[in-house]
């Protein structure tokens, strides 16, 4: 089993610490994304490791790390490429260029080559039409590419090299990638440097220009802030604002409660489905803490219920919400034990 290092743990303090800290499960992704710049992939590990320092089960990660494509299941390649075969490029012939990279390379979709250096999967849509057909290299875009370009790109790779993306930074390996989409800086030498944008990107910019439209008050040579500087301004501002007077009081008479994460999800979700006095409430204008009430007799539901089926009858012959009478009447009976 991996074991992550201290350099690891030390970001993970650091990126649960940007959240409130009745919030760090929000904390999460940017965390998988820290364990897949460790490992290449979200490994059974990396959802042990994130449940560890979140206080969370390993369900509720995995479930999280199984829902976006961008978290890898499985080993993955220096370098991801994804052609994307969606209607735009495909007529333009994205799918050509997906057929020629997968005889190239000997893999399929989500396979990776046995030199460790690509791995190759099809693309639902890039959002990038107006350039197509494209595909990125580690999320990195290379723009109307054709096969052979495409045949250029992969072989460069292979042979170490990092050719450069049509637009955007340098290309990087994904574990450095995953590093930046965790929230740390690039810290390799000129690394935002290069790249441009592309010609179909301009076009909005100059046509703004020429009718003399602009953002008011924005200065194009404002100058863009390392990330020392912008630490050193945001540390600044804390000083200041601990200096401040502590704001008014809002006025609200609701209670300070516990974060509903820290109960259990059952209870968070039936307070939800049915609150009473005890229910956590927003702190906001407006809101009322509810308060018990009478619970109905079963006949009373059973009237309720009749009602709503009068009221909405179905469709077809479908057979109308609810289950019959005896049924209905038999698990309020057990409902109220």
């Amino acid at each position: 089993m991996t074991t992550f290092t201290e350099e690891t743990r030390a970001r993970a303090r650091e990126i649960i610490a940007r959240y409130p800290a009745d919030r760090s499960r929000s904390a999460l992704l940017p965390l998988l994304h820290l364990v897949q710049s460790e490992e290449g992939y979200v490994s059974p590990a990396g959802v042990e490791f994130c449940a560890e320092v979140l206080g969370l089960n390993k369900a509720q990660v995995g479930a999280v790390a199984t829902f976006y494509t961008m978290y890898k299941r499985r080993p993955t390649g220096d370098y991801l490429v994804s052609v994307c075969t969606n209607t735009m490029c495909n007529v333009l012939g994205g799918q050509e260029v997906y057929d020629t990279l997968a005889e190239h390379l000997g893999v399929g979709h989500d396979e990776t080559t046995a030199d460790g250096k690509i791995t190759l999967e099809h693309a639902e849509c890039l959002a990038a039409c107006d350039y197509g057909p494209v595909m990125t290299v580690n999320y990195d875009f290379f723009d109307n590419v054709d096969p052979q370009a495409a045949l250029g790109v992969v072989d460069e790779l292979r042979a170490g090299g990092r050719p450069m993306p049509t637009r955007g930074a340098r290309l990087c390996t994904l574990k450095e990638m995953a590093v930046q989409l965790a929230g740390f800086a690039d810290e390799r030498d000129g690394a935002v440097a290069d790249g441009g944008p592309g010609e179909p990107t301009l076009r909005g910019l100059r046509l703004a220009q020429e009718h003399g439209i602009s953002v008011p008050g924005f200065d194009p040579n404002t100058p863009i802030r390392s990330k020392a500087e912008a630490d050193a301004a945001a540390a600044k501002a804390k000083a200041e604002a601990a200096k401040a007077e502590p704001a008014a009081a809002t006025g609200s008479t609701t209670r300070d409660v516990k974060a509903p994460d820290a109960k259990n999800p059952q209870v968070r979700t039936a307070e939800t489905r049915q609150p009473d006095a005890r229910t956590a409430v927003p702190d906001a204008p407006g809101t009322k803490v509810p308060t018990d009430g009478v619970p109905p007799s079963p006949r009373d539901a059973q009237a309720a219920e009749a009602a709503g089926t009068a009221a909405n009858p179905p469709a077809g012959d479908g057979k109308p919400a609810g289950d019959e009478a005896g049924a209905q009447e038999r698990n309020l009976k057990e409902a109220q034990k």
